[in-house]
Parts: C-alpha cells; structure tokens; sequence
C-alpha cells in the first residue's frame, strides 16, 4: 500500500512540474499530433486497411519483445522486414495517402461545416423523403433496389467498385438507376450526407449462416454491409416488392413506405434541435405491416 501511495505521488509531483512548463505552443502541438492521429485512425477504419495495420503493430511489437529477451536471429529478420516495410507501407496504403491529400485540398475540411448543419439535415430529410417515394413505386412495381445511406464509417472502398455519380436525390433519379434494363440496377446505390454518391456498388455478403433461406443474394449483401459497417441497407424485393432495412446486421422486412419514413429517420437524423424537428415532420399513419410474403432477393 505504502509502494502504491509513492508512486502516485511521484505521479502528481510530475504532472505537476510538467504543467508549469507546458506552454501554448506545446498545448497546440499535442492537439494538432492528436488531431493527426484521430484522423489517420478514422481512415483506417473507414478501409479494409484496418487488418493490415493490425499486422503491422503485431510486427513491430515482436520487434520489441526480440529486442528485449535478446532473440538476435529474429531481431535481425524483424528489422530487415521494418526496413523494407517502410517502402511497401507506402505502395500498399497509396489509396489512401491520396485520399488524405485529395481531403486536404478539397472541401472535407473545410471549417464551413460546421455552421451547415442545417442545411446538411435539410439535405438528409430530403433524401429519405425521395427514398420513401421511389421505393413506393418500385415496390409496386417490383423493381428490386439496395439504398446504401452512409453513416460515420466511410464506405469509399465500396464506391470504387461501382460508378461515381455525386448528385441530389430525386424519386426519377433512383426509379431510373434501378430500372430493370439500366446498367447499374444490380448493384448497390450510395447515399452520404444526402447526396447520391454512386451507384453500380457490389457490396459483401453476410457470412451469417443462420439466415434464412428464403433471403437471395441481394438481402444477403444488404445484410453483410450492415454487418461490416453502420450503414444504413434499404431494400425492395424484385419478386415480391416487400421493402426491408438493414440495420446491425439485423434485416427489418414487411415495412410500409410510412413505417420507412420514421425508420431512416430515426437512425440517419442526428439528435440536435433542427433533427428533433425534421423528425417530428415524419409521422406514422400506419404501424401495421405489409401482407409477409417470401422474398428470393
């Protein structure tokens, strides 16, 4: 007890005599290397870099336990493998040291934005609006659909195997990409902050085993990008024309276009005063759902 008390003791006498000279400058330092590393964090994340940077902590680790038990022969290989390392890190992560530059130079950090939370809202609401609409239509009509809305976890690895589009939802405009005859109605649409940003994305498919077999491969791929991520899975069945949402992995199916409408609303509006509102605006006329069918999509 008397050991514990000591040393922190010692703690607070250092932290102490550290905060006497710890300047501005130094204060901004550490916010701007946080900051850095917050970001870089964020993007490996957001990429399916994420397993390799596992694998490479794992290695420099190993690097340290070699050193310290005197393993001379791995230590050798382990440092030959760091040195060489550094040049592969920088070909196999060039998608990504682009994409931060890409950041830099546009218009993601731009400190505009924070001051555009309402107009960003307005742009949700209106997205999920045109979302409920079309999905009316192509549910009656049978045109099957997978509406990806992107939440905090950046989809971008899924947007390159698809078409880039970036434009403002409208009911035509989704009717029209999932037209039966269109070259990208099997794939999947991506939605971030309101706006269409591709379409013609192949997405993974759920690994759980316990689905049932009456789900085909487009609810199996909503589900798995549910599963891999937080997004948000719209889907509309080709055979039946039964609406469902992925959301954690969980699929929601038989859903009416109102039930809908409160349900991405609820998960994609944030929990601030214009979102509060937004929400409000999305009533539920009908709680009952759809008449349950099987669904081979």
């Amino acid at each position: 007890m008397d050991v514990l008390i000591e040393f922190l003791d010692s703690c607070r006498r250092y932290i102490l005599t550290v905060g006497m000279t710890i300047g501005i400058s130094d204060l901004l330092d550490m916010a701007i290397v946080a900051y850095l590393v917050y970001r870089l964090l964020a993007l490996v994340k957001s990429t399916s870099s994420e397993k390799l940077m596992k694998g490479v902590l794992f290695i420099i680790l190993a690097l340290a336990l070699s050193s310290e038990f005197q393993l001379n022969s791995l230590k050798y290989l382990l440092n030959m493998m760091v040195e060489w390392g550094v040049l592969a890190l920088i070909i196999l992560f060039q998608p990504e040291i682009r994409r931060i530059l890409e950041q830099v130079g546009g218009s993601r950090f731009s400190f505009m934005k924070m001051f555009s939370k309402g107009q960003q809202t307005s742009a949700i609401e209106r997205a999920i609006e045109v979302t409920a609409e079309a999905c009316a239509d192509m549910s009656k009509s049978r045109t099957g659909a997978l509406i990806v809305f992107e939440r905090k976890i950046l989809l971008d690895d899924v947007l390159r195997s698809g078409t880039r589009l970036d434009a403002e939802p409208s009911s035509e405009l989704l009717k029209n990409i999932f037209f039966v005859k269109a070259p990208m109605h099997d794939g999947a649409m991506i939605m971030r902050e309101g706006r269409v940003l591709g379409a013609g994305c192949m997405l993974p498919l759920s690994r759980n085993v316990n689905l049932s077999r009456d789900l085909g491969m487009r609810h199996r791929a909503g589900i798995g990008m549910s599963e891999n991520s937080d997004a948000v899975v719209v889907l509309v069945s080709e055979e039946t024309g039964t609406i469902s949402v992925a959301v954690g992995g969980m699929l929601k199916r038989h859903l009416t276009v109102e039930t809908l409408r409160l349900l991405l609303a609820n998960e994609l509006l944030p929990g601030d005063d214009d979102a509060q509102a937004a929400k409000k605006r999305f009533r539920l006329t009908d709680l009952l759902p759809a008449k349950k069918e099987k669904d081979h999509e």
